[in-house]
């Protein structure tokens, strides 16, 4: 790589890993796979594939159309906040019911292969959060590097992108020990519903309140 792309790179990098630390839906069901060992890489892998096509999507300038398409971030907000809520309440629904599983050794029901891929896409595709960090922040950092060092920008928030997924997936398998009684399951599912329905909230409180 030429030296002096190596600053707009590294920008990159920081900031999409501030911006993808924060807590939100996405993260947390990978953490949620990684400490139930259940499809990792495919979890990991698809998370970060779509990361990264959202964020090449930004530093292309998509970024620009979506900030000045008001109708589109508004159905991008009610859509995205309908699924949250739903998978918040079967969170909950999870952690309530915990109990009645087979846990005598710590093991719980396996999801199936293709439903842990559509929850995967789906916490990516519709979540606006998503597209916000992506393809608006992301986009409008990128678009003031000219040429080849706005592609090494956009490659270093790939990159960020993939490792933090790739941790946080597989450095969970590394507790799930401490999974191993129901009630740290209950915990997490409860924890996970609070996620999903804070950032709900969130999204929902400027459409609904004007704030």
């Amino acid at each position: 790589m030429d030296a002096s792309l190596l600053g707009p790179a590294l920008q990159g990098f920081g900031f999409g890993l501030g911006l993808i630390l924060a807590i939100g839906a996405q993260n947390v069901f990978v953490l949620r796979q990684g400490l139930k060992r259940e499809y990792v890489f495919t979890v990991v892998a698809i998370s970060a594939v779509l990361d990264a096509f959202f964020i090449t999507l930004g530093a292309a300038g998509v970024g620009t159309l979506v900030a000045n398409t008001p109708w589109l971030q508004s159905g991008a907000v009610w859509f995205g906040s309908a699924f949250l809520i739903v998978y918040g309440a079967l969170a909950f629904r999870n952690a309530i019911r915990t109990a009645q599983h087979d846990v005598e050794q710590g093991e719980r029901p396996m999801a199936s292969y293709k439903a842990v891929v559509a929850t995967t896409v789906a916490l990516s595709v519709l979540n606006p959060h998503v597209y916000l960090d992506t393809i608006i922040v992301l986009g409008s950092i990128a678009g003031q590097f000219p040429g080849t060092a706005r592609t090494a920008f956009g490659t270093g928030a790939v990159l960020s992108s993939l490792v933090f997924f790739t941790v946080l997936g597989y450095g969970a398998t590394w507790m799930a020990p401490l999974f191993e009684r129901p009630i740290a399951w209950r915990l997490l599912d409860a924890s996970v519903g609070v996620v999903m329905w804070a950032v709900a909230a969130s999204l929902l409180g400027p459409q609904v309140l004007g704030v």
